[in-house]
């Protein structure tokens, strides 16, 4: 079992930034995949980020040059860097984990693990 705990939501101004982190317990060594999700209100959810095992990253097309993910495996820490943050960037951003590598990162049903989520509001 794999637990993840997001951090570092909360709310700032269009043009702003924040940096997310996701703690990663348990059996991390299972994982292949770990990917940032995020969910508006009324929105279905959707891939923002991904990063593979040996560092591949890639990146919904429309937080790319934005948004920057990184992982750091020796503290078992997933970190989104978000910098020139738009309104519709409002959501809860969710990481979750995948147990096997694939194409498809944003299909919610390759990851076996969630963490609860962390709320981001971009308001002026």
């Amino acid at each position: 079992q794999v637990q993840l705990v997001e951090s570092g939501g909360g709310s700032v101004q269009p043009g702003g930034s924040l940096r997310l982190s996701c703690a990663a317990s348990g059996y991390t060594d299972s994982l292949h995949l770990i990917t940032w999700f995020r969910q508006a209100p009324g929105k279905e959810r959707e891939g923002v980020a991904s990063i593979d095992r040996d560092g591949t990253t890639r990146y919904l097309d429309f937080v790319k040059g934005r948004f920057t993910i990184s992982q750091d495996n020796a503290k078992n820490m997933l970190y989104l860097q978000m910098n020139r943050l738009k309104s519709s960037d409002t959501a809860m951003y969710i990481c979750a984990g995948a147990t096997h590598w694939t194409t498809a990162w944003g299909r919610e049903s390759d990851y076996s693990y969630w963490g609860q989520g962390t709320q981001v509001t971009v308001s002026s």
